[in-house]
């Protein structure tokens, strides 16, 4: 056990996601437990460069396991992607006594945090909290889990008001670059049609998919679609080419947007983060640094953060087939 860390900084940045506060709560207490001292830096790497600091004990994080959002606020930074920018920020962590730092983010914060790690040799370690769920060496990414069950619940609502009216609903939700919130809340939802990033449907195969629907005897139809599908330039022109070429349905479009992000934690995420915390204290500790918290098989383990930033998440073909059957 290394001796060497004495103050520990924590600090959320990029995309909010429920359970970073969940995870401060953790490194903080994590650090309480172990009789080190433990700073909350606001603002992420914004807050860094302004020396914007304020010491946490474990009174300090009651009350916040069940809040979404975080209270360390975030903040991109355009100033840390220069090198004068990381070189203020490490003068301040310098300045403040702090020698090492846990981040609460995603892969643009776990790059950051890297390219700080080899300029100064600093000691940091990442939790990956994204609702996307799109970083490698980890199953799961605090909020991914409360964003799935939000999703659910929003498409539960959605299918009450179209069978309603013989309405086909396209549901946008999140997922720039992978479908796992479009693919799982679909299976779940009971959708008609799921469209991911990874799987280019086509436009005349949607609508053929959705005529053999209104065929079966379906009156009304939900399709799922994750916001970086390939298939259209956006959702709304789904509609209007299905509104054209397809006729006996209402078509309407939600998009759900930045509600996914909000919203009490789920069980599951609460205890994820509470775990990632204490693992990524006890990880620098032990004088280790420039590694992700992730959870694998069950397991709390590590990834060094090159392959957190370069691996590709990817998502389940069984679930694929899986939907396919479920949709018949």
């Amino acid at each position: 056990m290394s001796n060497s860390i004495k103050k520990i900084g924590v600090m959320t940045s990029g995309g909010d996601s429920p359970g970073m506060n969940a995870a401060i709560r953790s490194v903080v207490r994590a650090c309480a437990y172990h009789k080190i001292e433990c700073y909350g830096i606001y603002r992420g790497y914004e807050g860094m460069i302004d020396g914007d600091f304020v010491q946490m004990d474990a009174r300090s994080v009651k009350g916040i396991i069940n809040k979404g959002g975080t209270i360390l606020k975030s903040a991109r930074s355009q100033t840390f992607r220069t090198k004068e920018g990381r070189a203020k920020a490490h003068e301040e962590l310098i300045k403040a006594g702090i020698d090492s730092f846990v981040v609460i983010g995603g892969d643009g914060s776990f790059t950051g945090a890297m390219i700080f790690n080899q300029e100064f040799g600093f000691p940091v370690m990442g939790i990956p909290g994204t609702i996307d769920n799109d970083i490698f060496g980890t199953t799961h990414t605090l909020g991914y889990d409360t964003a799935l069950n939000t999703v659910v619940d929003a498409i539960d609502k959605i299918r009450d008001t179209a069978s309603s009216h013989n309405r086909l609903f396209f549901v946008e939700v999140m997922g720039r670059d992978v479908g796992h919130i479009a693919l799982n809340v679909g299976i779940a939802g009971g959708a008609e049609e799921i469209l991911i990033p990874e799987e280019d449907l086509g436009l005349d195969r949607l609508v053929e998919s959705l005529r053999r629907s209104k065929k079966s005897g379906k009156s009304s139809s939900i399709v799922v679609v994750a916001e970086g599908d390939k298939i259209g330039k956006s959702v709304f022109e789904l509609k209007d080419y299905v509104d054209q070429n397809m006729e006996g349905y209402d078509v309407r479009v939600s998009v759900l947007g930045h509600m996914q992000r909000g919203g009490a934690p789920s069980c599951f995420d609460r205890v994820l983060a509470s775990r990632m915390g204490v693992r990524a204290v006890e990880s620098l500790i032990a004088g280790k640094s420039n590694f992700m918290v992730g959870l694998k098989n069950d397991i709390i383990d590590l990834t060094p953060f090159d392959q957190a930033v370069k691996g590709k998440s990817k998502i389940n073909m069984e679930l694929l087939r899986v939907s396919d059957i479920m949709s018949i």
